[in-house]
């Protein structure tokens, strides 16, 4: 069965609006440009990236988490999809963004247009759980990006998570 993402998002428990260690480490040494959050949640990505300047398309399936999103908006450079990535409700253009991140949202056929969806230098963010329902295999995030120039890469424990988790920074050549 799946999660009901909207019951989860309604809980004021659920709501984390602290952007991962890693983008926010990213986003310190690499100039803002155009950035796309793939299943975005409540945006604490995408809110991040546009309060530095970067001008951010942030997806997800959930209308309750992309509402709290618009709240907490306003006034930023956000633009917010309503999609189901598993449908065709959004396609990512090829060579549109300067950066790509995806955390903990696994859609193994979403990899080839994500790799065509960054421009000459851009850099793809992720993390994603090595156990449980949805995951990776070992190493699987890494050869995902065979031929980038990868930035940063590992595997194993992750504070505040019970699961395994890969992470990785790869720039396209």
């Amino acid at each position: 069965m799946p999660r009901d993402w909207d019951e989860h998002y309604r809980d004021p428990a659920n709501l984390d609006f602290t952007p991962a260690a890693l983008l926010v480490e990213l986003a310190g040494w690499m100039p803002p440009g155009r950035a796309l959050d793939l299943a975005c949640g409540t945006g604490r990505h995408a809110l991040h990236l546009a309060q530095l300047g970067w001008q951010v398309t942030a997806v997800d399936a959930s209308p309750v988490a992309l509402g709290v999103l618009r709240q907490k908006s306003r006034d930023l450079p956000i633009q917010i999809h309503l999609a189901d990535l598993e449908g065709a409700g959004f396609t990512i253009e090829a060579g549109r963004y300067d950066l790509i991140c995806d955390f903990f949202y696994l859609q193994r056929d979403l990899f080839p247009a994500i790799r065509e969806g960054i421009r000459p230098g851009g850099v793809f963010a992720g993390a994603m759980h090595l156990s449980g329902a949805f995951h990776l295999e070992p190493e699987e995030l890494r050869r995902e990006f065979a031929g980038w120039k990868i930035l940063y890469y590992s595997e194993g424990g992750e504070p505040g998570r019970s699961r395994q988790t890969a992470k990785i920074l790869a720039r396209k050549a």
